[in-house]
């Protein structure tokens, strides 16, 4: 994949795959970037750490390679992880149709399935990272509960199935 290019990469909700943004972004930045274009996207606030995952299905997410993990870059990942902000978007998805799991927020676990669905010239004058195609309202980050509410749930998330769990007391 050309590193002078970009690319357009699909983020659809998992779970609500009518819910999804195209992204247009230089093929040579980061998977950073492209984590950061994806919560903004959303409308989601960027305060959570997050990875890519080439599993694609909850079983699979943390067990297959390669797998791009934020904690690489803050010095506290698993070994067999690869740094977020020293790999380019090309590197990490490098054919059209390649796709891969964007995990936000280990704790909410918001899942998206991100795949690279054209590579384009960049075009002089337009600032990249921008959305090209949005369909579907996104949801909330956070459920607006009380905060006294006692009946608010705890979030946690399965490691070995990477599914949602809440907790109620």
């Amino acid at each position: 994949m050309a590193q002078n290019g970009t690319l357009v990469i699909r983020a659809a909700l998992e779970g609500q795959r009518s819910i999804r943004r195209d992204i247009e972004i230089e093929a040579s930045q980061s998977l950073y970037k492209l984590a950061e274009t994806i919560v903004a996207a959303f409308g989601f606030d960027f305060d959570h750490a997050f990875g890519f995952y080439s599993g694609l299905t909850p079983a699979k997410m943390m067990r297959q390679h390669p797998r791009y993990e934020l904690f690489v870059d803050m010095g506290s990942a698993e070994p067999g992880a690869i740094s977020v902000k020293r790999t380019t978007i090309s590197r990490a998805f490098p054919a059209i149709g390649h796709a891969m799991i964007f995990l936000f927020d280990y704790g909410d676990g918001w899942h998206f399935r991100v795949s690279l669905r054209e590579a384009r010239t960049k075009v002089a004058g337009v600032r990249y990272p921008r959305i090209v195609a949005a369909r579907g309202d996104a949801p909330p980050q956070y459920e607006d509960w009380d905060a006294d509410d006692e009946d608010a749930p705890t979030y946690g998330v399965n490691p070995v199935t990477g599914e949602k769990i809440i907790f109620r007391s």
